[in-house]
């Protein structure tokens, strides 16, 4: 049998894994392939195979070990957030700032016309904020990853801000 820790952290790191082994059977296949059409689905193989451990590589610096209070649901564009005090609901087309606060340990939802929701970085399903704000219209996705790699944390930033309300203050770039 496998140590808990251990298969939490090769679950947290199966999709760059998965990735990573996709590319390397293609490698296998584009080496042993010979020319023509099957090399160049073998050079294909490779580079998805690059691009989802990419991906998945870019999802492990998001995210955390769940170990934050509360549960965090991503349902058609909305991300509800189900805290032990707190919680609340909002709507990605409404969300017009993001900030990542109390030192990088939370994230802070600001929204039209409604309270903003704080849900903890790692809250049980906080890593599908990833897809969420990846969709984020003007989203610098590198920029976000450098907020929560960040060492030490400052208190607060500003890491998105609706693109028609860019005008008035900075966003990390």
């Amino acid at each position: 049998m496998i140590r808990p820790e251990l298969r939490a952290a090769l679950w947290r790191w199966r999709e760059a894994l998965a990735g990573a082994a996709v590319a390397a059977l293609g490698t296998l296949w584009l080496v042993t392939a010979g020319s023509g059409f099957f090399q160049g689905l073998a050079g294909a193989v490779v580079l998805a195979g690059a691009a989802m451990g990419w991906l998945g590589w870019h999802r492990v610096r998001f995210g955390a070990a769940p170990t934050g209070p509360g549960l965090v649901r991503i349902v058609e564009g909305q991300i509800g957030y189900f805290g032990p005090d707190t919680g609340g609901f909002v709507a990605l087309r409404d969300l017009t700032e993001l900030h990542l606060v109390d030192h990088g340990r939370a994230w802070l939802l600001v929204q039209e016309g409604d309270a903003p929701v704080s849900i903890p970085v790692g809250a049980e399903g906080a890593d599908a904020l990833f897809d969420a704000f990846a969709s984020l219209d003007g989203i610098n996705m590198q920029a976000l990853l450098r907020a929560r790699e960040t060492r030490p944390p400052p208190p607060s930033q500003m890491v998105w801000r609706r693109p028609d309300l860019q005008r008035d203050r900075r966003v990390l770039t």
